[in-house]
């Protein structure tokens, strides 16, 4: 696999020969403490054939990673007799009944991604390991022994070049400590890794809040959350995409798929539509891509509870996670390093959850309408004497060509549908 850098214009993600890169994701926080051999085969086909180029997942697990053993039986830090546990303990011993550490596992995991060309986005740990806060931890981390565990872990998978280092684990930094655990543990993994870093935060954050100016930061991330509907993510990525310095950012957690709204059952779930209204609006306001999450595969669940509504595998083919495909083939179609965020586009954006949100490259624009809204476009913004137009389909990936006009005044466009559910993109193409 090719590593990854940040492009020229500092908006995107590139290989290493400049070849522009999405940003697809799917959250697998639990991947490496739940799932066995033959399951993460399985998902990670299974993402691969759905076109998802990022699996984010948690090396020390946010559910009781430190404590509860993996399905090998392995830990993966030492636990001494009273009950301590140290980060630069790592328990990576061999033992006649299993010689199958839990960093073993881990290690088949990250080369099977690799071979199926899916990158991972690699949490050292979660952040109840520094900041409890909520969750179970137990806080294992200070700023010395973050950076020997940051050394250790940077040592073992710096050379991969489908790593993506993430630190944060949805927390905020409210000390100097925080701060300093971060900046620690980035320091270790930069000793023996040249691969990129972020940050996760806590939902309804973006990294940028606190550590926009550091300078082991190559990109933000943004967790917008699942508390609404509605909720303009675009807004959050636009704060971004306006910082400086200039660094690409991405809605790495927005609203999962059959996540309870608010996080309460009996306010019903986000389905399918409300996932690809928070996809469309946090790429085309700026982000270099977007990460989709459903609700029962980050935790690995298999026991369906009101709260989490079903197993893992069933999850799996939910109907949102199917649509990702057709928003990184529209991302694709065209320049994506000379895309940029223009609602110059449209003469009216509307509000709520009708907003229309536009972006456009030299000669192509794509203006997202959620619930089919009419689109009045306004022309004259790219190169070219005319303007070709077509509905693109967010649900099927299909496109419906609709005419051609020149490249001036405003005009008028219809979606082919509208209502809840109906969302359709309107492409551009000047001549």
């Amino acid at each position: 696999m090719k590593a990854l850098k940040v492009s020229e214009n500092g908006r995107f993600l590139v290989t290493e020969d400049e070849q522009p890169f999405f940003w697809l994701g799917d959250t697998a926080w639990e991947l490496f403490h739940k799932l066995n051999r033959e399951e993460a085969v399985d998902y990670l086909n299974q993402r691969a054939a759905l076109g998802f180029t990022v699996v984010q997942a948690v090396a020390l697990a946010e559910l009781e990673g430190l404590t509860v053993p993996n399905r090998y039986g392995r830990l993966p830090l030492a636990v001494g007799k009273d009950g301590s546990i140290d980060p630069e303990s790592i328990d990576d011993s061999r033992y006649p009944d299993s010689d199958y550490t839990y960093w073993d596992h881990v290690d088949y995991i990250l080369e099977t991604a690799a071979s199926l060309g899916i990158y991972v986005a690699l949490l050292p740990t979660w952040g109840d390991k520094y900041n409890l806060k909520w969750g179970k931890g137990p806080v294992i981390f200070n700023p010395d022994n973050a950076r020997e565990y940051g050394r250790w872990i940077g040592k073992r998978y710096g050379h991969l070049k489908h790593i993506i280092w993430v630190l944060g684990g949805d927390r905020p930094l409210e000390t100097e400590e925080h701060y300093a655990v971060n900046r620690s543990m980035a320091a270790g993994i930069k000793e023996s890794s040249s691969n990129l870093i972020t940050f996760h935060p806590c939902g309804g954050a973006s990294s940028s809040q606190w550590v926009h100016h550091e300078d082991w930061l190559d990109f933000n991330m943004i967790q917008s959350g699942h508390n609404l509907a509605h909720l303009h993510n675009d807004d959050w990525v636009t704060k971004d995409y306006h910082l400086t310095p200039v660094k690409p950012t991405v809605d790495a957690e927005p609203r999962y798929e059959d996540h309870p709204i608010d996080f309460l059952p009996e306010s019903g779930y986000f389905d399918d539509w409300d996932v690809r209204q928070a996809a469309y609006w946090g790429f085309l306001a700026g982000g270099f891509g977007i990460t989709y999450g459903h609700h029962c595969v980050w935790p690995m669940n298999t026991e369906p509870t009101p709260y989490f509504p079903m197993h893992w595998r069933e999850a799996l083919g939910r109907p949102a996670a199917t649509h990702m495909q057709h928003l990184k083939k529209l991302a694709l179609s065209h320049n994506l390093l000379e895309l940029l965020p223009d609602q110059g586009l449209v003469v009216v954006a509307y509000e709520g959850g009708d907003r229309l949100v536009a972006a456009r490259g030299k000669q192509y624009a794509y203006v997202y309408s959620p619930t089919g809204k009419s689109v009045h476009a306004r022309f004259g913004l790219l190169v070219g004497e005319q303007v070709a137009g077509s509905w693109y389909n967010p649900r099927s990936g299909e496109t419906m060509a609709i005419g051609a006009w020149p490249n001036t005044g405003t005009l008028m466009l219809h979606p082919p549908s509208s209502g809840r559910g109906q969302d359709w993109v309107l492409v551009l193409d000047s001549r």
